[in-house]
C-alpha cells in the first residue's frame, strides 16, 4: 500500500470498515489505481485483543460459512483464527411466552460449524495487514469527504470528491462503503425506503457462570430479542465463559438498563436468559445504538455505487448485516473484473447493473424475512402466541425445512 500522494484514481472506496477494506483487498489483482478513504486511521496496536484476554471489542460479527470462505480465498482467515474467534456448532432459539423452541445443529447440516463469532477489530486488523502489501492501493486516513460532484472530460464523466481539508480527488468510480449513515449516499441523493424500529440495541461482553459450549442462544422476549454469542479469550483457549450480548429494547427500557449498577444489570440479564448459562459473573461497559431499517431503491447512480450498510441496513436479529455486505463486495469486485476483461468502462451501467441485479433481490429477501420474524415475535395476543409456539416446535421437527433455512442463512444455498 502506497502513501497517499495521488489525487486521480480509477476507484475510490469511501469507508474503511470490514466491507470497504474487503472490497479494496478484492481489487488487488486488477490493473486499477485504487484509493481507500476513511475518516479514522486504523491502528492495529489499539485493539482490545492486544490489551489482555479479558478485553473484548463490543462490536462483533457472526460470520457465515460463505463469509469465512471469502476470507480464506483472500488469505486472511488464518490470521483471524490465529488471533481469536469462536465457532459455534449449535443455535438455540426459544420464545419467552410459551414452549416454542427451535434448535439448529452443524452436525445435522454435516458442516464443521454454523458460523464464527469474531470481533470486528480483529477482522480489520487482518484485512489491513493484507492491504499494506497491495501495490495499486493508496490509503487516505484520517480523511472526511465534504462534497461530491461530477466533472466531464470530453465524453468521459468522472466524480470529484472534496475532503474537509480541501483536497480534491477525481475518480472513474466511487464505491460507498461508509455505513448506515452514508455521507456519499446522501451527497449523491440516492432514494431510500426506511423506517425506525423504535428500538435500540444494547451491546456488551459478559462472563457467565456456565460454559457456552460453543452455542449461540437467542430468546424472544416481549421487549425484543436477546442474543448471547459465544466468545473465546484466546485462539487456543478452552475457557468457554465469555459471551457477547445483543439485546433489542425500546429506548426507555434501554435507558433504564444503562442506569443500572453492574450488579443490578447482571441479575436482570441472567433472569431474562432464564439462567441458561447460570449467573452473570462479570460485565464490561454497556453501549446502545439505534435500530433502523433502510434500503436504497437503486444500488448505483451514474458512477456512484453502494455496498454494505450504505445500501441496506437490517435488524441485527440474525447477525446477517456484515455477511450481506461481504457478498456485495464479492459480487461487485467480480463484475468489475469481468468488465475490465471485456474492455468496458468500470462505471458502465451494464457492469454496475449486473451487480445490482445479483444483489438487490437477495438482500431484500433477507430483509423481509428478518422483518417478518420481528413482527411475529413482537405480537403478544394469545392466538398469535399459540400459533407461534406451535409453529416453532413443528418446524423443529421437520428437519428438511429447518436445515434448508439454516443453509440459506449460512450462505450455502
Amino acid at each position: 500500500m502506497k502513501k497517499a500522494t495521488s489525487t486521480d484514481f480509477d476507484i475510490v472506496i469511501v469507508g474503511g470498515g470490514i466491507v470497504g477494506a474487503t472490497m479494496a483487498c478484492m481489487l488487488k489483482n486488477l490493473p486499477l489505481r485504487v484509493a481507500l478513504v476513511d475518516r479514522i486511521l486504523h491502528d492495529p496496536t489499539n485493539v482490545p485483543y492486544l490489551q489482555g484476554e479479558q478485553k473484548f471489542d463490543p462490536r462483533v460479527s457472526a460470520l457465515t460459512t460463505a463469509s469465512i470462505n471469502l476470507f480464506s480465498d483472500l488469505g486472511v482467515w488464518e490470521s483471524i483464527t490465529g488471533m481469536r474467534c469462536c465457532s459455534y456448532q449449535a443455535m438455540e432459539v426459544w420464545d419467552a411466552e410459551g414452549t416454542g423452541q427451535i434448535c439448529f445443529s452443524a452436525e445435522d447440516l454435516k458442516q464443521p460449524s454454523l458460523g464464527t463469532i469474531v470481533e470486528n477489530s480483529i477482522v480489520n486488523t487482518a484485512l489491513y495487514s493484507l492491504l499494506n502489501n497491495i501495490e495499486n492501493l493508496e490509503l487516505l486516513a484520517p480523511v472526511e469527504i465534504e462534497d461530491l460532484s461530477t466533472i466531464q472530460y470530453g465524453d468521459d464523466f468522472r466524480a470529484k470528491l472534496t475532503t474537509k481539508d480541501g483536497r480534491e480527488l477525481t475518480t472513474t468510480l466511487v464505491v460507498a462503503a461508509d455505513g448506515t449513515n452514508s455521507r456519499i449516499r446522501s451527497l449523491a441523493q440516492f432514494k431510500t425506503r426506511e423506517w425506525d424500529y423504535e428500538h435500540q440495541a444494547l451491546v456488551t461482553t459478559v462472563r457467565t457462570e456456565l460454559p457456552h459450549e460453543h452455542r449461540a442462544l437467542q430468546r424472544f422476549i416481549d421487549t425484543g430479542p436477546l442474543a448471547f454469542l459465544p466468545l473465546l479469550p484466546a485462539a487456543d483457549s478452552e475457557d468457554e465463559g465469555y459471551c457477547s450480548i445483543v439485546w433489542s429494547l425500546v429506548p426507555e427500557r434501554s435507558r433504564k438498563m444503562l442506569e443500572m449498577t453492574d450488579q443490578q444489570f447482571k441479575i436482570e440479564l441472567a433472569l431474562n436468559l432464564e439462567h441458561k448459562l447460570g449467573n452473570i459473573e462479570a460485565i464490561e461497559q454497556r453501549f446502545v445504538f439505534p435500530l433502523r431499517q433502510r434500503h436504497a431503491i437503486d444500488y448505483f447512480r451514474g458512477n456512484i455505487v453502494l455496498v454494505g450498510d450504505a445500501a441496506h441496513t437490517i435488524h441485527p436479529l440474525a447477525g446477517q448485516g456484515v455477511n450481506l455486505g461481504l457478498l456485495d463486495a464479492a459480487t461487485l469486485s467480480g463484475e468489475l473484473a469481468r468488465g475490465v476483461l471485456a474492455g468496458r468502462n468500470i462505471a458502465d451501467p451494464i457492469v454496475l447493473g449486473r451487480y445490482q441485479r445479483k444483489r438487490i433481490g437477495h438482500n431484500l429477501g433477507m430483509m423481509w424475512l428478518m422483518e417478518g420474524f420481528k413482527h411475529l415475535f413482537a405480537e403478544q395476543t394469545l392466538p398469535v402466541r399459540w400459533l407461534r409456539n406451535m409453529g416453532m416446535s413443528g418446524l423443529d421437527n421437520i428437519s428438511v425445512i429447518k436445515n434448508h433455512l439454516a443453509r440459506r442463512a449460512m450462505g450455502l444455498d
